[in-house]
């Protein structure tokens, strides 16, 4: 049985306040969109009116209570499966019915998330087929819906298991330096995974061609001349087939760096607005914000995995939650699950490194355009056919936003001066 002690009572107070936190800046949020949302700011004039704009407060106003719901929704069924004593009879159970330690293990951690992912299946089904379509951005079909669902979960529970595996294996074989083994592991698989996303995982779910418009090709091609952007192409995906939603991105490292563009997103902007889209994305591999994101990624995997290594052995983490052993699977499920909770309030941090790359990139692409018209016009078209949210709470942003708040990265690109 659990047992109430201070490292029980420490875990809960960070467990519940992270909860709290959540839900109170998504307050803050919908109260700052009620106190503001009463007027078209004068930058979006032609582009947002007063009904798209009654269409935008409601759509941030529903995602938010969604979120919210599905956010305690989980944490609450996970907190149970902590306080109830399940995972103790879990461990015993594999433990009489297994004797290969990784494998125990693996399938330890790996069933409490797949239980989750069944809590929340039903949670993105109505997001999808109801919240998504009352605004008219669901263009998905029951079929996709399901083979999605299917093959993401395969992907996910898949790279999950093995990921455990390794860290398991490199406990058990060099118990003195397992956190430097497995930190150097997993970043090789990580490094994989970005390199290997674009042309292995992500064509399971989409199609990418090149662009079918050869004029827009022909401009891209210069664009990239004058840039000196070399990539291994520039494709269209068939994002339609989902949603109506709108987007870019760049992804890969190496030879597998590619940009990707929505199909949606080509049909609603006109050749200048997706030049300074693509402008923009060029500016993320000139200015190597991905590598820069990785090595912020790997130097805290780092220290996540040293501090693991510093308590693993610690025996009263597990007699507080019901062992009766030191069990390192156990003690690394608990350890991600509060650093997961405890982690969440350095995310600022990130977030602004995130939003600093993202003026850059839109910095760049003015220089590389002449002018910001262009890209501040395309973030004006998206604004619209996205609902995007005009008026986030600045604490909202902090802790949410991997991008500058729209306005402010329109007013900043209006008022650039070669």
């Amino acid at each position: 049985m659990v047992r109430l002690n201070w490292v029980l009572v420490t875990f809960l107070i960070v467990y519940i306040l992270h909860e709290i936190f959540v839900v109170w800046i998504e307050y803050l949020n919908r109260k700052n969109l009620k106190k503001k949302g009463t007027s078209v700011p004068v930058e979006l004039e032609g582009f947002v009116d007063g009904n798209k704009y009654e269409k935008i407060v409601s759509y941030t106003r529903d995602n938010s209570v969604f979120s919210v719901i599905i956010q305690l929704v989980s944490a609450t069924v996970l907190l149970v499966i902590i306080l109830s004593g399940a995972l103790p009879s879990l461990n015993n159970y594999l433990e009489k019915s297994l004797s290969n330690q990784i494998l125990i293990g693996t399938i330890f951690i790996v069933v409490p998330s797949f239980l989750l992912f069944l809590i929340e299946l039903p949670f993105d089904y109505y997001h999808t087929f109801v919240l998504e379509n009352r605004y008219g951005f669901n263009t998905s079909t029951k079929r996709t819906w399901i083979g999605d669902q299917v093959k993401g979960a395969l992907i996910s529970f898949i790279l999950l298991s093995f990921l455990i595996a390794v860290v398991l294996w490199t406990i058990k074989f060099s118990p003195g330096y397992w956190w430097m083994w497995a930190f150097l592991s997993v970043s090789v698989i990580q490094l994989l995974l970005t390199a290997l996303y674009p042309v292995v995982i992500a064509p399971l779910f989409n199609k990418f061609e090149p662009l079918e418009d050869q004029i827009l090709e022909k401009k891209v091609g210069s664009l990239m001349e004058s840039s000196g952007f070399k990539v291994k192409g520039i494709f269209q995906m068939d994002a339609g087939k989902r949603s109506r939603h709108t987007n870019a991105y760049f992804t890969g490292l190496g030879k597998s760096k590619r940009i990707v563009l929505f199909d949606t997103l080509l049909a609603s902007h006109p050749h200048d607005e997706i030049l300074a889209v693509l402008s923009h994305e060029v500016g993320h591999y000139k200015g190597k914000h991905i590598i820069k994101q990785l090595l912020l990624f790997e130097i805290s995997l780092m220290v996540g995995f040293y501090v693991a290594y510093l308590l693993l052995d610690w025996k009263q983490m597990y007699t507080t939650f019901g062992f009766s052993g030191i069990k390192p699977y156990a003690g690394l499920f608990f350890l991600s699950i509060f650093w997961g909770k405890a982690g969440f309030f350095l995310k600022p941090v990130y977030m602004a490194v995130s939003r600093k790359f993202e003026r850059a990139a839109d910095l760049f692409a003015a220089r590389l355009l002449g002018s910001g018209e262009s890209l501040a016009t395309a973030l004006k078209r998206m604004v619209a056919d996205n609902l995007s949210n005009l008026n986030p709470h600045p604490l909202y942003v902090w802790f949410n936003y991997s991008h500058p708040p729209i306005l402010d990265r329109i007013r900043k690109l209006e008022s650039y001066k070669p």
